[in-house]
């Protein structure tokens, strides 16, 4: 599409996409081969945290631009130790603030029962969340347990934090422990109120096979617009993805949310190289994605911004809560911020 518009700043893009099948020794020969063969300017949008985590010193070490990471670790905003990495979507730590936060003001008496993955990833979230939740974390956080991505199942963990007389469940796993678990909280009658990590909020991955009807309630928080949500029906930046995906992904499923945060983070990369000018050294890519200033880009939820600096490799910084009605997410309350 910004081909056919006449490029940025005059010059056409050419993407070079390498498949490294999510194992990071593959990764890490992709990666050389981009960067020694193919003499990319940057890398883009990378997905996952061991992958990325396999070449970010190599890298950095080559003064290589790997910009706007597809994967929420906080590890990915440390501009003092990894000057030419930044990610892009709220990180995992940010999130686990949020809901902290919310429990903390919101939810008298909370007695707070967390299952997480046993990994980066989990203990991410756990920690941002204790630290949302403050001194408090001690005293509302009754039963913590965790289950390893190999678990066949995580029944025996729910029952688990049941018998502790939580009150609110916080749900940290990935789309197919976190179906499982909303499955099985349903399945002995506990009624918790459910919190659920946006990594695993997709309706058509996590949602319907855990059942709509077991899903009702459910709180998440959202940064990227739900297609489904007749609230944005008339809305320009959503027309304009519609219209994107009629023509340029016919075959792709519009409601799937991956595509959106795709345009999403395209557009704030479209931004950083129009800030470029002529001057499309890595230095300079590096510097202006560096200096994004409250910058609107389509299907962001309405009033977030992205905003980044030399000291502030955290692109987007907001969420918004929003609760299963059954149908799709719907939005309540404030924009809120890990800050």
């Amino acid at each position: 599409m910004i081909n056919e518009q006449g490029g940025i700043n005059g010059r056409k893009l050419r993407l070079v996409s390498l498949d490294d099948g999510y194992s990071p020794p593959k990764t890490v020969e992709q990666t050389r081969k981009l960067i020694e063969e193919e003499q990319v300017l940057f890398t883009f949008n990378s997905l996952g945290t061991p992958t990325n985590a396999a070449v970010q010193k190599y890298l950095n070490g080559k003064g290589v631009p790997q910009l706007f990471v597809s994967t929420g670790a906080s590890r990915w905003g440390d501009p003092e130790h990894f000057p030419w990495t930044m990610g892009w979507a709220p990180t995992y730590r940010a999130e686990g603030i949020v809901y902290g936060k919310y429990i903390l003001k919101n939810i008298a008496d909370a007695k707070i029962a967390v299952l997480y993955q046993n990994d980066d990833f989990g203990k991410d979230f756990l920690n941002g969340f204790k630290q949302g939740l403050g001194e408090a974390d001690t005293k509302l956080i009754v039963k913590e347990v965790t289950y390893e991505p190999s678990d066949p199942t995580i029944d025996s963990q729910i029952v688990t934090l049941q018998s502790s007389g939580a009150t609110v469940f916080f749900n940290v796993a990935t789309s197919k422990f976190a179906a499982q678990a909303i499955r099985k909280v349903a399945d002995i009658n506990w009624k918790p109120i459910h919190f659920l990590n946006s990594t695993a909020s997709s309706i058509a991955a996590t949602i319907v096979p855990a059942g709509l009807d077991k899903s009702i309630g459910l709180i998440t928080s959202v940064y990227i617009k739900d297609i489904n949500d007749p609230a944005y029906a008339d809305a320009a930046d959503v027309k304009y993805y519609l219209d994107f995906m009629k023509k340029y992904v016919p075959e792709g499923a519009v409601n799937d949310g991956g595509y959106a945060y795709a345009l999403a983070v395209a557009s704030t990369l479209m931004q950083v190289l129009r800030q470029c000018g002529d001057d499309l050294t890595r230095a300079n890519v590096m510097h202006q994605a560096a200096n994004l200033h409250d910058l609107e880009v389509p299907m962001l939820v309405p009033g977030i911004r992205i905003n980044t600096s030399p000291t502030r490799f955290f692109p987007v910084n907001q969420e918004q809560m929003a609760r299963f009605d059954g149908k799709s997410w719907v939005r309540f309350g404030e924009l809120m911020s890990a800050g």
